[in-house]
């Protein structure tokens, strides 16, 4: 049995999950998933998790991302993307005046629709499967959050932008929201993810790199469960506490309130933990009993 995350760097023209089975042959994992969708034509951070460690994968999934966007000025597609076909074409005038002025406008809170060419789910069918259909359908406005927005490169009919926002943003609606913005169309013409949480693109592997390597230097890659824990307050119990609270007790927990890392005697990884207002420690996630670092 092998616990631990893998930071992959995927490549372009692969799915999530396709890298993801790749991964897990090569680890011989049992087990496996990931925290957080790359689209084929995405690259970047994809975060695996082997055995244990895909209890912690709802707190990966909220943590903020970071991205580079190519935008294609001037062109609208059906899906938003490079992929789609090309439905409008608009002249482009843009400058780095116009671009920071338009790009004001998407910093903080906004309100974004989700394209129909989404995994989200109407009446229990994919979006994207009624827009292969022709047909598009209301949807929800939701409220996300871009905590940086800035221009990297303008070289018309192309802009490059840092991105880093909160779960559930569409970049793709994003680079179209823009692109009006500016006057014109667009669409998202390559996109690669940079940070999840706390992790980054430059601590992460290849697959070609892993195919190459011996197993000794692909576990080496492999992050114990306490690193997707980072940054979460600490509660530590003895054996005792570690025996009621696996046996779904609340415990007195520290002064603390909100998602916790639970540990227990030599910084074994118990689990996830919620504590409340009341100073009430209560088990979220739990590793199994056997886990140790």
């Amino acid at each position: 049995m092998i616990d631990g995350a893998l930071l992959l760097d995927k490549p372009l023209g692969l799915s999530s999950n396709a890298a993801l089975q790749r991964a897990k042959r090569l680890f011989r994992a049992r087990k496996a998933g990931h925290a957080g969708t790359l689209d084929p034509l995405a690259s970047g951070l994809l975060l695996v998790l082997f055995g244990e460690a895909t209890k912690f994968a709802g707190p990966l999934l909220d943590a903020d991302k970071e991205y580079v966007a190519r935008l294609k000025l001037g062109e609208r597609t059906a899906t938003g993307d490079a992929e789609g076909e090309i439905l409008e074409r608009l002249p482009v005038s843009a400058d780095e005046t116009k671009v920071e002025t338009a790009l004001q406008r998407f910093r903080g809170a906004i309100e974004q629709i989700p394209p129909m060419y989404s995994a989200l789910k109407q009446g229990g069918v994919p979006l994207y499967d009624l827009a292969r259909q022709g047909k598009t359908v209301e949807r929800r406005t939701r409220t996300v959050q871009i905590y940086e927005l800035r221009s990297l490169r303008l070289e018309a009919p192309f802009l490059e932008l840092q991105v880093r926002c909160s779960k559930g943003t569409y970049i793709r609606t994003l680079a179209e929201d823009i692109g009006a913005a500016l006057g014109t169309a667009a669409h998202l013409a390559a996109l690669r993810r940079t940070a999840s949480g706390g992790f980054r693109i430059e601590a992460a592997v290849s697959l070609a790199a892993l195919e190459e390597a011996d197993e000794k230097t692909r576990n080496a890659a492999l992050l114990p469960l306490s690193a997707l824990l980072t940054g979460l307050p600490r509660a530590e119990l003895d054996a005792v506490s570690e025996a009621r609270f696996r046996n779904g007790q609340a415990l007195a927990g520290p002064a603390l309130e909100g998602l916790c890392g639970v540990y227990g005697q030599n910084g074994r990884v118990i689990g996830l933990g919620r504590s409340d207002a009341a100073g009430l420690l209560r088990p979220v996630r739990l590793t199994a009993a056997q886990e140790a670092e």
